[in-house]
């Protein structure tokens, strides 16, 4: 019996013995070793050995990309308006032996670093300027951070800004006053919407009248063009025709000539012509002097004009 204790015993003080003196740490983390109370070395990522009682893990660090959520915290701008600001701070530890002597609680104390320096900013903002400047809020806590925590062995990654509320009636005035713009747009668009309409049915209109005057003027100049050539061919007709009567006279003249017509026989026919004439009542016709002398020779014209009528 005495036996089994014993073996029992050994066992337990075998692997109290091996718990303190074999260590695994995973990936991505480091325990702060101390000899006699003195920092000794670093347990890195993998199997370590520790002498017992005489090492000690003062503690383990995350070395990833941490994140802290600072409170929300109540500033007061320069224009004196109380604005209740989140933010988040992202950090990762570079330095693990500062970051265990350096500070007893280095995420503590970038809490408290954040609200200071975000005091000291928002104080010398108007609220304008702090709703809309985030990023330079963000970048001006984030340098006062770096100041700091590089004594720590903490880098700091970025501040985020994540939400600014101002008091409750000034965020109703600046509903109304949002609400207020979007009508005024809303108008102003309506607006140009309509002046462009008007312009762009003046711009259709006068392009009608354009387009409708450049077809009547085209009408118009072929209308003349068709009556300048309808004129020129009527008068090219006509010159035809006259040439075409002058041709026939021409042509009678020679046939009377070659008849052997000769002025005696004309001024003959042209009697003939009169004599007709006067048969009417109503008409009567007048002869010059020099006319009278030919009368005496008409027989003898009448004569000759027979003989040629009868002989053609």
């Amino acid at each position: 019996m005495m036996e089994w204790a014993i073996i029992v015993v050994v066992l337990v003080v075998v692997v109290v013995f091996i718990g303190l003196t074999v260590k695994i740490v995973p990936q991505q983390r480091v325990g702060v070793v101390e000899r006699l109370g003195k920092f000794h070395r670093l347990l890195t990522p993998g199997l370590n050995i520790l002498i017992p009682v005489i090492d000690q893990v003062r503690t383990y660090h995350d070395l990833r990309i941490q994140q802290a959520n600072v409170p929300p915290q109540t500033v007061i701008t320069k224009d004196n308006v109380q604005v209740q600001i989140d933010t988040i701070i992202f950090y990762q530890v570079v330095g693990p032996e500062e970051a265990t002597y350096g500070i007893s609680d280095y995420v503590y104390g970038v809490r408290n670093i954040s609200t200071a320096t975000m005091r000291q900013i928002i104080g010398k903002l108007e609220l304008d300027e702090t709703l809309s400047g985030r990023e330079k809020i963000s970048v001006d806590i984030r340098v006062a951070l770096d100041e700091a925590t590089e004594k720590w062995g903490v880098r700091i990654e970025r501040v985020e800004v994540i939400d600014i509320k101002p008091p409750l009636d000034i965020q109703e005035a600046m509903d109304k006053q949002m609400k207020a713009e979007r009508s005024k747009r809303a108008i102003v668009l309506e607006a140009e919407a309509a002046k462009q309409d008007m312009i762009l049915r003046a711009e259709g209109d006068k392009q009608s009248k354009i387009l409708k005057a450049e077809g009547d003027k085209e009408a118009r100049i072929r209308q003349a063009e068709g009556l300048g050539q309808a004129q020129e061919l009527e008068a090219i007709g006509q010159a035809k025709a006259i040439q075409a009567i002058a041709e026939a006279e021409k042509i009678r003249i020679q046939l009377l000539s070659t008849a052997g017509l000769d002025e005696q026989v004309l001024a003959y026919r042209s009697f003939e012509a009169l004599t007709e004439i006067a048969k009417g009542p109503a008409n009567k016709v007048f002869l010059p002097t020099s006319a009278v002398e030919t009368l005496g020779s008409l027989g003898a014209i009448a004569e000759v004009f027979k003989a040629s009528r009868d002989g053609k």
